[in-house]
């Protein structure tokens, strides 16, 4: 026979087994156990860590439950269960669906929460907050027991749950049970949305050879029934223009498309919006961004355009020519009509003459200059 002195502090606590059963629990003090040939064993715990983890618990809560009770606190949770784990008011733990724990009775004051799954599977705002914004050691078990998401206000989100539809979530912070479920969320931006319809090669209806880039903005008005029947939303809306384009395109010819821009955005507006608003989505405005001829096109086009601009010129030329011959011959008409208005015009001749020479004789008077001979005698050198 042997004695064994095991000493429980004030934080500790003593689980006793003699020849491999259970014996009891020991509290703080001094102990001395009779041990015949060593069979009798003393198990030490720190009260300050509460939960109590050992290989035998569902057989010490069968077959000793009294005594198990007077010392910890048993929790056991149902397979629709899970458990909010509280030490001393702050939440510091999460229990899994059909989880047994015991927890020491101790200067750390445990309470458990049971949470009902087969209710409601989004988490409280209160609590919500706290199990998103987690920090270890509370995290890793969040992660396993959440799915959050945060809505931003320019969005929704919608909620999936084993594959189905549930709701709709609103701008915020949402946080959801997993346990037993699949969560997923789908978020929609409820913004103007810009698209690019880049590089189109379109025939027109003369067989001339474009590229068209198009610019469209959209946005979703009904989430739920753009959902409900689209797979991609910009993916549809992307082929619905480049049908719209195509058509409107083709019944043009290259005249018609670069003399009425604004009725080509008109119309591939109109086609595209009757089959994207039907499914819940809004197409604000279209509108054709470049069009990008070949360069064989291109160099025709410059040389018609030449062609043109010179004709216009040839065109202003012969206006202006003829209105000057017109202002002559009405000229010469007044003068032969009026012998002193051509007088007039001859002395003003006369007078631009005169400016220009250094010295002017004259015979015979002004009928001299006008009708008979002028002379002219230019100074020498």
């Amino acid at each position: 026979m042997t004695m064994k002195r095991i000493t429980v502090a004030q934080h500790e606590r003593a689980l006793v087994w003699k020849n491999k059963t259970f014996a009891g629990v020991l509290e703080p003090g001094k102990h001395w156990l009779i041990a015949p040939m060593s069979d009798t064993q003393a198990q030490l715990y720190d009260l300050t860590v509460p939960e109590f983890e050992h290989a035998r618990v569902d057989f010490l809560v069968k077959e000793a439950r009294e005594t198990i009770e007077k010392h910890f606190d048993i929790v056991e949770l149902t397979d629709t269960e899970a458990g909010l784990v509280y030490k001393n008011g702050k939440l510091a733990g999460l229990l899994a669906p059909g989880k047994r724990q015991l927890y020491w009775k101790g200067p750390i004051e445990v309470k458990v929460e049971k949470i009902d799954l087969a209710g409601e599977p989004e988490v409280a705002a209160p609590v919500a907050k706290l199990l998103a914004r987690a920090k270890q050691p509370l995290l890793a078990q969040a992660t396993e027991a959440v799915s959050s998401i945060e809505v931003p206000d320019t969005s929704v989100a919608l909620l999936i749950v084993d594959g189905k539809f549930v709701k709709l979530l609103e701008p915020g912070l949402h946080v959801f049970w997993k346990f037993q479920r699949t969560i997923k969320f789908e978020l929609v931006d409820r913004r103007v949305q810009t698209m690019e319809v880049a590089g189109q090669d379109i025939l027109t209806k003369d067989k001339v050879s474009l590229r068209i880039n198009l610019t469209a903005l959209w946005q979703v008005e009904d989430v739920i029934t753009a959902r409900a029947i689209l797979q991609n939303f910009v993916e549809y809306i992307y082929k619905e223009l480049q049908f719209a384009l195509r058509e409107a395109i083709g019944a043009r010819t290259l005249d018609e498309l670069l003399g009425a821009k604004g009725d080509l955005d008109r119309e591939i507006q109109a086609s595209a919006r009757g089959k994207i608003e039907q499914h819940g989505i809004k197409l604000a405005s279209v509108g054709i961004k470049d069009v990008i001829l070949p360069g064989e096109m291109k160099e025709i086009l410059n040389r018609v355009v030449e062609a043109e601009k010179v004709a216009q010129a040839n065109l202003i030329k012969r206006r202006e020519e003829t209105a000057a011959t017109r202002s002559l011959l009405n000229t010469a008409r007044l003068m032969d009509e009026n012998p002193t208005l051509l007088r007039l015009k001859e002395l003003e001749t006369l007078e631009k003459v005169t400016e220009k020479v250094d010295k002017l004789t004259v015979f015979g008077g002004l009928d001299g200059v006008l009708k008979d001979v002028v002379r002219i005698n230019v100074p020498s050198n």
